[in-house]
């Protein structure tokens, strides 16, 4: 299955994006709010209205990239930082990404791609990360099904899917997940071995 720009194109025009909270959500602010190195190479995939991007940015981390497939969320970050250079903003499929980073942030992309593109996401991943670079982030923890996205998992699932190419550093329920989340996320810190 393929990544359909019509499909997530529809979904902002239509203002079905129920994963948009509106702002970064708590468990990536506390994370992003204790990394020191400010030259970081930062990526963050499908990230829609990029809300972590704009708090990375604000915060001084300037060699950060967002991508997605669709265009109009990338053209609301460009409305709400009107003199960011655009070479930030990516509008390509990830899987035709060719480039490399010392972390990537995930949020909601992972569990908005269809489930049989897990691991050709994790190939893609390893891929991007240089060496010991890491993904962090936040994965939904309710049952698989073929409704979606949302499409859920487990943590077993997402360990066996992971540990192969990555250390496993964290993967437990999210502690600080906003109300509507709480108990459903899952974050996580996996290190390119």
């Amino acid at each position: 299955m393929k990544l359909n720009k019509d499909y997530w194109e529809n979904r902002y025009h239509l203002n079905e994006i129920g994963w948009d909270i509106g702002t970064i959500s708590t468990p990536l602010k506390e994370y992003i709010d204790q990394i020191e190195n400010k030259e970081l190479k930062i990526l963050i995939p499908g990230a829609g209205n990029g809300y972590e991007f704009e708090y990375l940015y604000n915060a001084g981390f300037q060699n950060v990239f967002v991508i997605d497939i669709a265009k109009t969320p990338l053209e609301n970050i460009q409305t709400r930082i009107p003199h960011l250079d655009n070479k930030h903003l990516i509008h390509k499929d990830f899987f035709e990404l060719s480039d490399t980073f010392d972390l990537i942030i995930e949020q909601t992309f992972f569990c908005a791609i269809a489930p049989d593109l897990r691991k050709k996401y994790v190939s893609k991943m390893g891929s991007l990360l240089n060496s010991g670079s890491k993904i962090v982030g936040l994965l939904f923890q309710f049952p698989l099904t073929e409704k979606g996205p949302p499409f859920g998992g487990n943590k077993n699932e997402y360990r066996s899917l992971f540990q192969n190419q990555f250390n496993i550093k964290i993967l437990e329920t999210a502690h600080n997940s906003i109300k509507p989340r709480e108990n459903n996320e899952l974050f996580f810190i996996f290190e390119k071995k």
